[in-house]
């Protein structure tokens, strides 16, 4: 077997050296042949690329966070090289949601022995940008835009300009077309899902489902102290989100225009201000390594594909 490892030395101020060397370790005892690719935030995506094709690997692995995920399912869009993740980042939501194990090794472990491939969805955005887990428009972008530039991490950290931007807040109008169908109305903030909870252990949509070929549009219509009290108890426990503070539309394909630009934010990366959104479901795009040993992840009931 041929390993690639997609490494983000950065990702969550967390040191991969010790992760590295016992990687190393555990392939050179499985006899595995293995490369790391290691990010620079420069050129990166055409740099993995050009690995990719040279490399040829046989499974590649996600080393990071939720950016690092999906900078290599972007890479691997249509390659049928499969790819799993190891948890390495200060958000790891989509590993989170797909029931990766937590601690990196094993994840490895599992990775390396896994023959369960699911097909798993890709958002496309704009036709230029990519969404793997979740993005927003509104409260939670900036939410995020603070948060990222705070050195300190964690729930406390992300519970403290959660605060500062709920009295903050602020609506405006959308009008959203899907299912042939028009919506409109005011927000304080749209989801837009392939996912179910933020890397911070917030969830925000029940029924993601990345290999569902569909998306959530999650329209979070206002905030009251309750909303606000059930966002942070939710981090803790599902079922303490407020279901009937959020509109859901289910769609593969939608288009949102917005009364004025607001802030952008997908997989925890600041894109900008927009006042229009065009997002295509890119139906099994990626193939993914089912890293978890007893169940589906997201109570998928997508047959498993068999290795050939």
């Amino acid at each position: 077997m041929k390993l690639l490892f997609v490494v983000n030395p950065v990702s969550g101020d967390i040191d991969k050296k010790q992760f590295l060397q016992e990687a190393t370790k555990l392939c050179s005892n499985k006899l595995i042949e293995y490369r790391f690719f290691k990010t620079t935030g420069v050129d990166d995506k055409e740099n993995l690329k050009k690995v990719i094709r040279e490399y040829s690997p046989d499974k590649v692995a996600s080393a990071g966070g939720d950016g690092t995920t999906l900078l290599t399912a972007v890479c691997l869009k249509n390659t049928g090289i499969p790819m799993g993740i190891i948890p390495l980042g200060s958000a790891n939501g989509m590993a989170n949601d797909l029931a990766v194990n937590r601690d990196p090794l094993i994840a490895l472990a599992d990775l390396i022995h896994s023959e369960k491939y699911l097909d798993l969805d890709l958002i496309l955005i704009n036709d230029k940008y990519f969404c793997i887990h979740i993005g927003d428009i509104g409260f939670n972008a900036k939410i995020i835009e603070d948060y990222s530039k705070d050195p300190r991490r964690g729930k406390i950290t992300y519970l403290k300009y959660f605060i500062k931007a709920y009295y903050s807040k602020q609506t405006f109008e959308y009008e959203i077309l899907a299912n042939k169908k028009v919506y409109k109305g005011k927000a304080i903030m749209i989801g837009i899902c392939n996912g179910r909870k933020y890397g911070t252990g917030v969830p925000l949509n029940k029924n993601g489902n990345p290999f569902d070929g569909k998306l959530e549009i999650v329209l979070v219509n206002y905030a009251t102290a309750k909303t606000l009290l059930s966002a942070g108890l939710s981090i803790f426990n599902d079922d303490y989100i407020d279901i009937h503070n959020a509109q859901v539309i289910e769609s593969n394909e939608v288009s949102i225009f917005l009364s004025e630009k607001k802030i952008l934010q997908l997989d925890g990366e600041i894109i900008g201000k927009v006042d229009e959104i065009h997002a295509k479901v890119l139906k099994g795009a990626v193939r993914y390594i089912s890293q978890n040993k007893t169940v589906l992840p997201i109570n998928t009931k997508k047959e498993i594909k068999q290795n050939a």
